[in-house]
């Protein structure tokens, strides 16, 4: 006994819009990841400041620089994401 297969030939299929879920997917997981990815860069960075400046006891001068570092890399990291799937590129 053949095993059927449960779609219907693609004629036989009625027409409807197609929609190509794997980009759609794709660019609602990155809308969801880029805002996580600028806040951690953030937050690792001036926590990395703020425990430096506990240790050498400098006031907020490395927590300052360290978030400021953190921010450019986040904003960095953003827009390498941006720019690699406006190119297509996986």
């Amino acid at each position: 006994m053949a095993a059927e297969n449960p779609q219907p030939p693609a004629s036989d299929r009625p027409p409807g819009r197609k929609r190509d879920d794997s980009s759609t997917s794709r660019q609602f997981g990155l809308a969801l990841e880029l805002p996580f990815v600028l806040v951690s860069a953030i937050v690792v960075g001036g926590a990395f400041g703020y425990f430096l400046d506990g240790w050498l006891g400098t006031g907020p001068l490395f927590l300052i620089v360290f978030g400021g570092l953190g921010f450019y890399a986040g904003v960095r990291d953003v827009l390498r994401r941006l720019g690699k799937e406006s190119n297509g590129d996986s």
